[in-house]
C-alpha cells in the first residue's frame, strides 16, 4: 500500500494538472470520479469502468452502512474485495443523505452535540451517526479517501442557518480528526469539507476552523444541493478556492455537467463526482460534443451513426443511435448499459483533454472551443 501524496505538476492560469498517490493506485488530476453509491456504478461492471478510463470511484457511507452493513463489508475484507474493484475508492460520509433521506413517523433529524440521529430511508429504523463512528465505518469500508460527517444545509437556507451548519461541521470535524489521528495510518486520507453557502464570510470562517488540522485535502461542499443555481455554484467557488492551499487536492462535491466541470477546472478544482452520467443514461440522454442528445427523439429511429463519431468508447465503436434509441424505447437493460458507458467515457475524455490542454498552456482556448461547440453561451 502507498502513502497518500499529491504532486502539482503544471498550472495554466488557475487550472491545475497533478497526480494523487493513493493506497490503491495513482490518480491523474483533474479527475472525474463515477459514483458507486451502494458499491456499484449503476449498470457497469468494474472491468467496464477500467476500460472507460476510470481511475477512482465513490461509495457512500450512509448507504453502505444500511446495506449490506459494516459486518458484511468487514467479513468481505472491505469494499474493494466485496465489489471486485481494486483501484482507489473515495467515500462520502453520508451526511447529506442523513439530512435528505430521513423518513418515518418522526421525520425530523435530531442534531446533537455528539452527532446526528436519523431514520433509515429503507425501513424507518433509528440510527445515530457520530463523527467518530463515521471514521470507523470508512476504515471498515477500506476507503482510500474519507470524508468527515458534515451538516449540509438547504440551498435556500438563511445566512444564520448556514452559519449554524458551519459551526456544527467545524465541531464535528475536530472530533473526527482527533479520532482519526489516534489510529492514523498513511494509507487512508481524511479530507475536510468547507461549507458556507454563497457567503464569503462563512466560507472563510469554515476554512479557518478546518485548516488548523493537517488534512490531506479540502472538499467544497454545499455547491450541488437540490435547487442550487449556476450563479450560486460560481459564487461559492469564488468564495472558497482562493482560501485553499495549492499543495493539497481540491474536491468539488457533486458537480458533473460538462460546463460546470470546465468552470471548476478553470478556477483550480482537481476532483469532481456526480450521479449525472448514470442518471441521464437511465433516462435515455447522452452527452455529445454539440450538446445533450435525447434518444427518445423519433428522428433517431433511422439514424445509423454512432452516438458521437469522435468518441472512442465501446458503445460508439459498436452501436448506432437507431439501435440504442430502440433499446431505450423498449426499456431494455442493454440500452441503459450502453448510454452509461458512453456518458462516463465522455466526462473522462473531457477531463483528460483538459489536462492535456493545461500541460500545453492552452486550457482557456480548449474551454472556449468546447463550450462554443457544446452550445453553452457562458464561457
Amino acid at each position: 500500500m502507498k502513502t497518500f501524496l499529491f504532486e502539482l505538476e503544471k498550472t495554466d492560469g488557475k487550472a491545475r494538472a497533478g497526480v494523487i498517490t493513493a493506497a490503491h493506485g495513482d490518480i491523474k488530476t483533474p479527475v472525474f470520479m463515477p459514483v458507486g453509491t451502494a458499491g456499484t456504478v449503476k449498470a457497469m461492471t468494474p472491468e467496464e469502468l477500467i476500460v472507460d478510463g476510470t481511475e477512482i470511484i465513490l461509495g457512500n457511507t450512509y448507504h453502505l452502512y444500511l446495506r449490506p452493513g459494516m459486518e458484511i463489508l468487514e467479513k468481505a475484507g472491505g469494499l474493494h474485495e466485496f465489489m471486485n474493484w481494486h483501484g482507489p475508492i473515495l467515500t462520502d460520509s453520508g451526511g447529506y443523505q442523513v439530512f435528505s433521506l430521513s423518513q418515518g413517523e418522526d421525520t425530523l433529524v435530531k442534531i446533537k452535540e455528539d452527532g446526528v440521529e436519523f431514520r433509515s430511508y429503507k425501513d424507518g429504523s433509528k440510527h445515530m451517526f457520530t463523527p467518530e463512528k463515521v471514521i470507523d465505518f470508512q476504515r471498515m469500508i477500506g476507503s482510500d479517501i474519507m470524508m468527515p460527517l458534515d451538516f449540509c444545509p438547504s440551498a435556500e437556507a438563511s445566512h444564520d442557518e448556514i452559519e449554524k451548519a458551519v459551526d456544527i461541521t467545524s465541531k464535528w470535524f475536530e472530533k473526527a480528526w482527533k479520532h482519526y489521528d489516534k489510529q492514523k495510518n498513511d494509507e487512508q486520507a481524511l479530507f475536510a469539507i468547507v461549507q458556507g453557502g454563497t457567503h464569503a464570510d462563512l466560507r472563510k470562517k469554515s476554512f479557518l476552523a478546518l485548516s488548523q488540522w493537517p488534512v490531506a485535502g479540502f472538499s467544497i461542499g454545499g455547491v450541488a444541493n437540490a435547487g442550487e443555481s449556476k450563479e450560486k455554484q460560481e459564487a461559492a467557488l469564488n468564495a472558497t478556492l482562493p482560501l485553499l492551499p495549492a499543495d493539497k487536492p481540491r474536491y468539488l462535491m457533486g458537480v458533473g455537467e460538462p460546463e460546470d466541470i470546465l468552470l471548476g477546472i478553470e478556477q483550480g478544482v482537481d476532483m469532481f463526482d456526480c450521479v449525472t452520467p448514470t442518471r441521464l443514461g437511465r433516462h435515455g440522454t447522452v452527452w455529445t460534443p454539440s450538446g445533450k442528445l435525447n434518444l427518445h427523439n423519433t428522428a433517431l429511429k433511422a439514424d445509423f451513426s454512432p452516438l458521437d463519431n469522435t468518441c472512442d468508447c465501446y458503445t460508439c465503436k459498436n452501436y448506432t443511435r437507431a439501435y440504442i434509441a430502440h433499446l431505450i424505447r423498449e426499456n431494455e437493460i442493454l440500452g441503459v448499459r450502453l448510454t452509461t458507458i458512453h456518458n462516463i467515457r465522455f466526462l473522462i475524455n473531457l477531463v483528460n483533454d483538459a489536462r492535456d490542454a493545461i500541460e500545453q498552456g492552452k486550457f482557456k482556448k480548449y474551454k472556449e472551443e468546447f463550450l462554443t461547440k457544446y452550445k453553452v453561451k457562458r464561457v
